[in-house]
């Protein structure tokens, strides 16, 4: 079902009284605990002294000289995030009060506030239409309002037996992203297959967060008895039996092989993922994946991260 969203100015208005609030005193300050290793690049290597982090003893060097040595890293002053958002007609479903794009909506607004408050410039890659695919990198609340904008009032395409291409999203962040950047990839990731390999490619020179929308609906039918579906991305309807038991189970198969296929090739690519549900509240989805992400430093010592899930 499609489900209306609040205008942007109001979004960010209850988002700054609410959640941005909640968000700073759980984080105490601490953004780099979200966006683990951004901006930063290794600067030397020197010997270990008493208070060094331990996560940044470098084991290999270490192992070589019989001597702890520590990595020391330099951060770069301004960090340049990208949101690629896909904004295709499998978005709009919600099975309650709460679509997969209006989550998308309110996490974006989350994410650019984060940034904007850091002095970090973002800018955005649609997916979901022809016209008007990018919003250059800048900084400001204007910034975040232009964004909001575009994602509200987004028109997509009709329904197509094509259905979404999101490599083709992929393939134009390549385009545009020349420096290296911090890129958040919001998708429900109901698409052709083809797009593993230009987000490895993507993964290589970025760091790269796939947050992966989803419904609950999408997981399991209930027992509804007789009920015409739609497929939002081609169009196509069909009639069935919900009652059924075995259709209740095939289903249900189908849909533990998809995921299955899924987090494969997101982990082939090499990215770290937070699965984000329309029921989900957005700041615990966020913490967790923060744990995860400081988890992951401990386990690497300060090198990359480890693709991950966070449910």
């Amino acid at each position: 079902m499609s489900v209306s969203t609040p205008t942007p100015e109001a979004t960010l208005r209850r988002l700054e009284m609410t959640v941005l609030r909640r968000l700073d005193g759980l984080l105490h300050g601490d953004y780099h605990t979200l966006f683990r290793g951004l901006g930063v690049d290794l600067a030397d290597l020197r010997e270990y002294q008493y208070h060094d982090d331990v996560r940044h003893i470098d084991w290999n060097v270490t192992a070589r000289l019989q001597t702890p040595y520590v990595k020391e890293f330099y951060e770069e002053r301004e960090l340049t995030a990208w949101f690629l958002l896909d904004l295709s007609p499998s978005e709009d479903f919600g099975s309650q009060q709460v679509s997969k794009r209006t989550q998308a909506i309110e996490l974006t607004a989350i994410l650019a506030s984060v940034l904007n408050r850091h002095g970090n410039r973002f800018g955005a890659v649609f997916y979901g239409t022809g016209e008007d695919t990018m919003i250059p990198a800048a900084a400001g609340r204007r910034q975040i309002l232009q964004l909001l904008h575009r994602m509200r009032r987004r028109r997509t395409l009709p329904a197509s037996l094509a259905g979404t291409r999101l490599q083709d999203l992929l393939e134009t962040a390549t385009r545009v992203t020349q420096r290296r950047s911090l890129i958040f990839l919001i998708s429900d990731f109901i698409t052709q297959p083809g797009w593993e390999r230009p987000l490895a490619a993507l993964t290589q020179r970025h760091d790269v967060i796939a947050i992966r929308l989803y419904d609950p609906l999408e997981m399991e039918l209930p027992d509804l008895g007789l009920l015409t579906i739609q497929d939002s991305e081609t169009g196509e309807q069909l009639l069935v039996d919900t009652h059924d038991r075995s259709f209740r189970s095939r289903f249900v198969a189908e849909v533990t092989a998809r995921e299955e296929a899924l987090h494969e090739n997101l982990a082939y690519a090499g990215v770290d993922v937070l699965e984000l549900s329309t029921e989900d509240d957005i700041v615990d989805a966020l913490l967790r994946f923060s744990d995860l992400r400081k988890n992951a430093a401990r386990l690497t010592t300060g090198g990359g991260a480890i693709p991950g899930r966070i449910a």
